[in-house]
């Protein structure tokens, strides 16, 4: 659904929401505490919360990705053709 982004920052929110969603998974099977989270990522609690709560507004794909190694995950990203872009084919 269009909710006003263009098709780039679309790809940015769904990167982003993606390395969110990994980041939680590993959270929660951990059990991780908010404190311990705060300690294992080296962030303070306030940001802590906002990670938990899905603020990500400024919080980068970098910064998400650098989280997920701290919580000893590898981060691999794959590309596909895109079909179409500003409203022309890909070549």
């Amino acid at each position: 659904e269009d909710l006003g982004f263009s098709p780039e920052e679309a790809a940015v929110l769904r990167l982003k929401t993606t390395l969110h969603n990994e980041i939680l998974k590993e959270v929660d099977k951990r059990g991780l505490s908010q404190k311990e989270i705060s300690r294992v990522l080296d962030i303070q609690q306030p940001h802590v919360s906002k990670l938990l709560s899905g603020d990500l507004e400024r919080t980068s794909a970098d910064r998400l990705t650098k989280y997920l190694r701290l919580l000893g995950r590898e981060v691999k990203v794959t590309t596909r053709k895109a079909a179409k872009l500003h409203g022309t084919e890909v070549a």
